[in-house]
């Protein structure tokens, strides 16, 4: 496989993870960018950065780079997806890709015409756990998926400028934790949802604070979703189907499945399903960005990145809930 150069705009917690992973699967880290020079003077001597820049904008530019890791605040992203994809890079970008569908859909558009890789950092599409559940659930072992239980409760500190909170930086639980439910979700439904109900809860800044999501398809398949940023709940999913029922905890990054059948409605048995390892979650990410780029495709993961910020942004027009960046129309 060609050795491929990233460039990593964001110094934040998820990207010291994700420097971590580049180093052990490629060895090194061609570029970092941040506008805190300080910040990113540490970064780069902490994690083997070859190169930094205090503009963005001249890293996505670099002749050298070949993908640009996203990590910024959600505010950002749909700008420095764009520039990369003008500039000829492939894009990794952190969960939530963009602040609304009709962001996502010119993303699409352009990656299409310059036929670039576009990818979202939701670690739980690429644990080698999903694809042996999905082989079960295809083989029928539960079933038929009747209904998708899933939860995220986030318990943040209370503080009003901290961008989970913050307006301008696109806070609140749907998009910073909710398209990990909404991902879990849609994976386990057949086709996308076409009636979604909801009900919110706002923070004082005028967020949502939490909120339950009611999913339904044309297969009358049901996702029931509960997301939080001041209540903790176990990051748990369930996939119910008519002969049984999957359990997975922790699922954005999940090793582990426990599937309990029931084939006649009164007794049950019992399997544990293991793959994977969740430290290296974003290994796999990476692993996974790099064969996309070197097969020409990406194995339907934008489709699906899609989909979740289309229920996402049904989601945000039910509310009336807009970003002081939002158009008329999103």
């Amino acid at each position: 496989m060609k050795k491929y150069n990233w460039g990593m705009v964001g110094t934040g917690w998820i990207a010291h993870e994700m420097a971590d992973a580049l180093n052990s699967v490629n060895g090194e880290i061609y570029a970092v960018a941040d506008v805190n020079e300080a910040a990113l003077k540490a970064f780069s001597e902490e994690k083997n950065v070859q190169h930094i820049f205090t503009n963005p904008d001249e890293m996505v530019n670099d002749p050298n780079v070949d993908i640009i890791y996203i990590a910024t605040p959600h505010n950002f992203h749909y700008e420095y997806i764009m520039k990369a994809l003008q500039a000829g890079k492939h894009v990794f970008a952190e969960k939530a890709i963009t602040v609304n569908s009709q962001q996502l859909n010119k993303v699409k558009e352009l990656a299409n015409e310059k036929g670039l890789i576009v990818t979202e950092g939701l670690t739980l599409l690429h644990m080698p756990l999903y694809k042996k559940i999905k082989e079960m659930i295809n083989s029928g072992k539960i079933g038929d998926v009747n209904l998708v239980q899933v939860n995220f409760g986030s318990l943040k500190d209370y503080d009003v400028k901290n961008r989970f909170f913050n307006k301008d930086l696109a806070g609140g639980a749907l998009l910073d934790i909710g398209g990990y439910a909404t991902a879990f979700a849609r994976s386990f439904l057949k086709s996308q949802p076409v009636n979604v109900l909801s009900t919110v809860k706002y923070f004082e800044t005028g967020v949502d604070e939490q909120s339950g999501i009611i999913l339904k398809n044309l297969d009358d398949q049901l996702a029931v979703m509960a997301l939080s940023m001041r209540a903790k709940q176990p990051k748990r999913g369930v996939i119910s189907g008519t002969k049984g029922y999957i359990e997975i905890s922790n699922y954005p990054r999940a090793t582990k499945a426990d599937i309990t059948f029931t084939d006649d409605a009164h007794t049950e048995s019992h399997e544990v399903v293991t793959a994977g390892d969740e430290s290296l979650a974003l290994q796999y990410e990476v692993q996974d960005m790099q064969r996309y780029i070197e097969q020409g495709h990406d194995e339907g993961e934008f489709a699906l990145s899609c989909d979740i910020m289309n229920i996402l942004t049904n989601v945000r027009n039910q509310w009336g809930m807009k970003y002081p960046f939002d158009s008329t129309e999103y």
